[in-house]
């Protein structure tokens, strides 16, 4: 009696089990088999591929996830292989170790180059076209000024420490060498995937290339990054970029592997593509005092304030970032090609449009992203140059810290630390440390603690610029100075006159620096983007790096403190404007 009860029961087992499989295997096709009945069903439909740009409301919307997505071009059924987003551009900011950072996207093998180059002659072969202006889902905001008065913003950049010229670039000095480096081939058959408005605006030189003002805004970034400056001082590529952020029609969204939070990898139809950070918290709300600074949420409108501060001190080391209000139907859902971004998203009981995607921290039904009812604020940055095509270097940062809850980092007990570092290369010779300290001012004025590495592009060796990423932890707290974000500077006491002179003139009434952010931000489509207290904290913020280096002075002398990057001419002309 107890061998059959046995026997029954490991049948029971196995078939239990046999219908577990089945039911997986169900599910995970379910998506294919929905999206072809829906499209043999599309012709009896013609309103559902219309093509309404309208906003959705959940509770007219289908409770089916496969319902078949409107895309131009030619579409592949079923679901994409892991490499099937292009290789032009990556926003490579999961560091390892001092080694070179490794592209999320591209393939493996020594084909990486050519494979980057293809595509970038898949670019040429359009005839170098941009999208006309049906590709737009929201109009353009007009710039705006504080209080309808003079511009002080305007103002400022007229002054002559912003009006510095950087050294004459040689070839060696440029990123990207248009002869060599980008090689179109216009002649090719065009590629009908491009979207093309005709051919009458083609812009050809002489030799039958393309010119460069018919790239897109992305790629006139890319070009233009030099030894000295990721972007020049004139901003019309950016402002343009910027622009193109906001209005570029999304067509492809796929989850950023790696990191603690929810990041996604948005593709617009002029090839450009941006990571989009979404909104977690209000702009009043600050981080708990009992949130360690690695648990900390990332902030959309700290990743925005953050290229706007940087413009402002002149590093011009972030990349162009703007807010973007997102449809998450429209353009998230119904254009993603990611079976486990795709998998997460639910109607909420309020019924709000919600997912959670997969990450470390914050990915889950507790912690999703809802919209209003399917509307959702981000923050949109624009790609550096794929890894494939401009290596970048990973530094460990020397003032790291611990992010350990008990556990002190070496700088944080060690009050002479930074002679060690001074002797550590690539610190020893160059700039290098000075630009550790600029960082650090950028820092702490945002009050950000997360600077754990930095990144270098490597043809420019250590006579280079840091790029200044991930800022998202910054602007969390106005009621509260982390002086200990300041411990670089007290500790080395060095700094570039350039940007000692900038501070001191941001900290005067006619240049007050949260007049200037606060005006520079009226520009993005999600303004306000700061709360006003944070304003107010950078301006007293400032008085303390400038206290701070006023007791440097005075213990170590002016020129032993500041290194003076200034032609002897520009300087009497900025003493002379004071």
């Amino acid at each position: 009696m107890k061998m059959i009860v046995l026997r029954r029961f490991r049948v029971l087992i196995v078939m239990v089990f046999l219908v577990a499989c089945t039911l997986h295997i169900v599910i995970d096709l379910l998506p294919r088999l929905e999206k072809r009945a829906v499209a043999a069903g599309a012709p009896a439909n013609p309103a559902a591929g219309s093509g309404c740009s309208c906003a959705h409301r959940p509770s007219d919307e289908p409770q089916n996830w496969g319902k078949q997505r409107a895309r131009t071009g030619s579409a592949q059924p079923g679901w994409p292989s892991k490499h099937t987003l292009r290789i032009l551009q990556d926003f490579s900011n999961e560091p390892g170790s001092n080694l070179t950072s490794q592209s999320l996207e591209k393939s493996p093998g020594s084909a990486d180059k050519t494979e980057a180059f293809r595509r970038l002659e898949d670019f040429a072969q359009s005839g170098g076209h941009l999208v006309g202006d049906k590709q737009f889902i929201q109009d353009a905001s007009p710039k705006r000024e504080r209080n309808g008065g003079p511009s002080k913003l305007s103002a400022l950049f007229q002054h002559p420490l912003y009006r510095i010229p950087i050294p004459q670039l040689s070839e060696d000095d440029t990123l990207f060498n248009m002869n060599t480096d980008l090689r179109f081939n216009p002649k090719a058959a065009e590629n009908q995937e491009w979207p093309n408005e005709g051919t009458d605006e083609e812009e050809y030189t002489p030799t039958g290339e393309p010119s460069a003002d018919s790239y897109p805004n992305w790629l006139k970034f890319h070009i233009g990054i030099n030894r000295y400056e990721l972007y020049s001082r004139d901003g019309t590529v950016i402002e343009s970029l910027v622009k193109d952020l906001v209005l570029q029609k999304i067509v492809s969204v796929a989850m950023k592997s790696g990191g603690t939070q929810l990041k996604l990898i948005m593709t617009f139809q002029n090839y450009g593509q941006a990571l989009f950070k979404p909104m977690k918290q209000t702009r009043e709300q600050e981080t708990p005092p009992d949130f360690f600074y690695f648990s900390d949420f990332e902030r959309h409108n700290a990743e925005i304030a953050a290229f706007h501060l940087d413009r402002i001190l002149d590093f011009r080391r972030v990349p162009p970032v703007a807010g973007r209000l997102v449809n998450m139907t429209k353009e998230i859902r119904d254009v993603t090609r990611d079976k486990k971004l795709w998998r997460t998203f639910f109607i909420s009981p309020a019924n709000n449009i919600c997912f959670y995607g997969e990450c470390s921290y914050y990915c889950s039904t507790e912690h999703a992203l809802c919209g209003k009812p399917d509307q959702i604020e981000g923050s949109l940055a624009a790609f550096l140059p794929d890894l494939a095509l401009a290596k970048r270097k990973t530094w460990r940062n020397p003032w790291r810290r611990s992010y350990h809850k008990r556990k002190k980092a070496e700088w944080e007990v060690d009050p002479d630390y930074c002679e060690e570092v001074k002797q550590t290369p690539p610190y020893d010779t160059g700039t290098r440390l000075l630009d550790i300290m600029d960082m650090t001012i950028f820092d702490f004025l945002m009050g950000n603690m997360d600077r754990h590495h930095y990144e270098t592009f490597e043809k420019f060796g250590n006579e280079t610029f840091i790029i200044h990423l991930d800022n998202g932890r910054g602007f969390g707290k106005y009621s509260h100075d982390e002086t200990s974000i300041l411990v670089p500077l007290t500790q080395c006491c060095r700094i570039r006159k350039s940007t000692h002179s900038r501070l001191q003139l941001l900290a005067k009434e006619e240049f007050k620096l949260s007049d200037l952010l606060e005006e520079s931000l009226l520009q993005d489509r999600l303004s306000p983007i700061l709360y006003r207290p944070h304003l107010e904290a950078m301006d007293r913020r400032l008085r303390i790096i400038l206290r701070v280096l006023n007791d440097c002075i005075e213990k170590d002398g002016y020129s032993n403190v500041v290194e003076n990057d200034l032609d002897r001419d520009i300087a009497d002309t900025i003493t002379s404007k004071r």
